[in-house]
């Protein structure tokens, strides 16, 4: 992004000097000591090109004032680049870290949760067992209690039982006892 912005840069003053070039050409006040020296052989050769070459001379000299310029801003701030790319790299391999342990506290964070769910469920689930327990000691005490009941209900049903019958051999007795002691008539002869 950065790299595109200063092509973008680059491209942008080209044009600026391409048009400066053009107008000066056309208002004639080029000078000679303003154009830097060409290394090209060419231009060594002949010293000067001829004035009906003189477009194709702005060409070479904006192209190599171009390729300067470009080196020139290349040198200047491409070591901040490859450094601010280090620091990038570094960067994204420090937030991919940072990514998996914050995973990894997201995932011990839900087995927590996972567990405070269980130990409610346990805790329910004591509570539960206490209240059976009760209910099992209560049925327990119930059963006892009907036990000693149907005991005693049995003890009650027999000696009533009991009574009745020694009620009934009372009362065969005394009528006995009444025919007994019932005159009886003498046998005429």
């Amino acid at each position: 992004m950065l790299i595109n912005r200063l092509l973008r840069g680059l491209l942008k003053t080209k044009r600026q000097l391409v048009q400066m070039e053009v107008e000066g050409a056309e208002e004639g006040h080029i000078c000679q000591s303003a154009l830097p020296h060409s290394e090209d052989p060419q231009l060594s050769k002949h010293g000067s090109l001829p004035l009906k070459s003189s477009t194709t001379l702005e060409n070479v000299l904006d192209e190599k004032a171009t390729d300067r310029f470009t080196e020139g801003l290349l040198s200047h701030y491409l070591p901040n680049l490859q450094n601010s790319k280090q620091a990038l790299q570094e960067l994204r391999k420090n937030h991919l870290i940072l990514l998996d342990t914050l995973d990894q506290e997201v995932t011990k964070f839900r087995e927590c949760n996972a567990f405070l769910d269980l130990s409610a469920l346990f805790t329910e689930a004591k509570v539960y067992q206490n209240k059976l327990v009760h209910v099992r000691k209560d049925m327990i005490l119930l059963h006892e209690k009907t036990t000693k009941l149907k005991k005693r209900a049995l003890k009650l049903q027999q000696q009533k039982q009991k009574e009745t019958l020694e009620k009934e051999q009372q009362r065969e007795k005394e009528l006995e006892r009444e025919r007994q002691l019932t005159a009886k008539p003498a046998k005429r002869m």
